[in-house]
């Protein structure tokens, strides 16, 4: 059986069952060089445009309600030069967190009332998007967790989003519900001054 055309650029072996598709099939795909196996069940049609960010794709097919978040989401937004060594994405609380072997994979719990503040969605390939937290939402998300994930870092993110025109005031929106208005507002102002 080829690969059929209704089956979108990335897929799970879910997709592909709801079309009719057996699962010996998909794994035929794969091993005939079809397809690649982005994740345990997520594949990606060998004929489609070069993803930007496979690993976040994936990830994102497999746990769709979460998002990518702190140093994940500061290098697609380029607030950082860190290379995160997992993908950091949250769910929020009260949910199952998903259960990812490959790629590996750090879940974050946020609150439930506030998970969605902030968030926006980008072009992780080409026609195929994943949900992120925006530009402020990652920088207050690292300056409240600071502590675990590192000081340094959430300042370089803090001062990268200020000169390449962030608002100060989108930090503050999203640092007051957050808990975190504080620390926010006197980093700002410490960057703002010098």
């Amino acid at each position: 059986m080829d690969l059929p055309r209704a089956l979108p650029a990335t897929f799970t072996t879910g997709q592909a069952l709801g079309a009719g598709v057996h699962s010996r099939d998909v794994y035929r795909w794969r091993d005939e060089g079809l397809t690649t196996e982005l994740s345990r069940g997520v594949f990606r049609r060998t004929d489609a445009p070069a993803a930007s960010y496979p690993d976040l794709l994936a990830v994102s097919r497999r746990a769709p309600r979460a998002a990518v978040c702190l140093v994940s989401a500061a290098e697609v937004h380029d607030l950082t030069d860190e290379i995160p060594r997992a993908v950091q994405i949250a769910v929020p609380r009260g949910t199952r967190p998903p259960q990812i072997a490959y790629p590996p994979v750090e879940v974050f719990k946020f609150a439930a009332a506030t998970f969605d503040l902030g968030m926006e969605t980008f072009e992780a390939a080409p026609g195929e998007t994943v949900r992120i937290t925006n530009p402020a939402r990652t920088v207050v998300d690292l300056m409240r967790l600071r502590r675990s994930i590192g000081e340094p870092l959430a300042l370089v993110a803090l001062r990268r989003y200020l000169t390449r025109g962030g608002r100060p005031a989108a930090l503050v929106e999203l640092a007051r519900p957050l808990d975190i208005l504080g620390p926010v507002r006197a980093a700002v102002d410490v960057l703002e001054a010098s």
